[in-house]
């Protein structure tokens, strides 16, 4: 089915009286990787919250194959989580289970499968993110990339319609950091998956992207593909993309002017 899987109209949301949402508009087309992109705290995470259904939005919705997320009864908003995979920026692993019983987990939990059935299905998930070999393996023995690997591979265990990354590349070496990036595009395409991948990692995010939104100050600011994104002259997107130090994204934090704190007189003024 062509279209969008997830919408999300004039969405507003507010954490006491700190307003972190202002008006959000993007859509997630389906079987498409969409990257969106922003400083830390401009509301990236809160957005998939939304989408799934853990928050309820002060104004405005997000739509969830044809259906508002937040007017859904328990019941239904139950169903539709079935259809979301969601890996987190830690991973969220039991660390007293095997890789095996980690990614068996959801499977046994929200299925009546067999448990020969569970247990091919388990091998199918971990060969796909190289990591067959490592089913009996503890948490604890797994690097940071491996364990990131197991994360996905759970993610994908009950072959949900979409994937949301919250900061998938955060903390891993660069070997890993393009394992995981590549896993994220192959892993959609070969699936046919529809994929959000929320980070601040800029030039991961633009070579996975098929499509990009930069949200600062609780809007969308700019948006298009990973080529228009990387050329913009957008002035948030080009002191994010290539890391200016100052900008819209301001270096000092605001305060009064630096020669009134230090109680320097004007210049040309007699002192007493």
């Amino acid at each position: 089915m062509a279209g969008n899987l997830v919408e999300i109209s004039d969405l507003h949301f507010a954490f006491e009286n700190n307003q972190v949402l202002k008006g959000i508009n993007l859509a997630i087309p389906r079987g498409k990787v969409v990257g969106i992109l922003g400083v830390s705290g401009c509301g990236k995470t809160t957005l998939l919250r939304h989408i799934g259904g853990q928050l309820q939005p002060s104004r405005g919705q997000v739509k969830f194959d044809g259906q508002v997320v937040h007017k859904l009864s328990s019941t239904a908003l139950y169903a539709i989580r079935r259809k979301m995979g969601m890996m987190f920026q830690v991973s969220g692993l039991f660390t007293d289970l095997s890789v095996f019983d980690n990614i068996a987990y959801p499977m046994r939990e929200h299925t009546d499968l067999p448990e020969d059935v569970i247990h091919d299905l388990v091998l199918m998930k971990l060969h796909a993110v190289g990591l067959r070999g490592a089913r009996d393996l503890r948490t604890g023995e797994l690097s940071g990339g491996m364990e990131r690997r197991v994360a996905l591979a759970r993610a994908i265990a009950l072959d949900p319609m979409l994937i949301m990354y919250d900061e998938p590349f955060a903390g891993l070496d660069p070997i890993s950091l393009n394992t995981i990036a590549n896993l994220i595009r192959r892993l959609n395409d070969a699936l046919g998956l529809t994929s959000i991948v929320v980070t601040y990692d800029v030039s991961e995010s633009l070579k996975v992207a098929d499509y990009v939104y930069f949200i600062h100050d609780g809007v969308v600011v700019a948006e298009g593909n990973a080529a228009e994104m990387a050329d913009s002259s957008d002035p948030f997107v080009h002191q994010f993309v290539h890391a200016r130090p100052d900008g819209p994204v301001a270096f000092q934090y605001p305060s009064r002017p630096y020669a009134e704190e230090l109680e320097i007189p004007p210049e040309g003024s007699r002192l007493p």
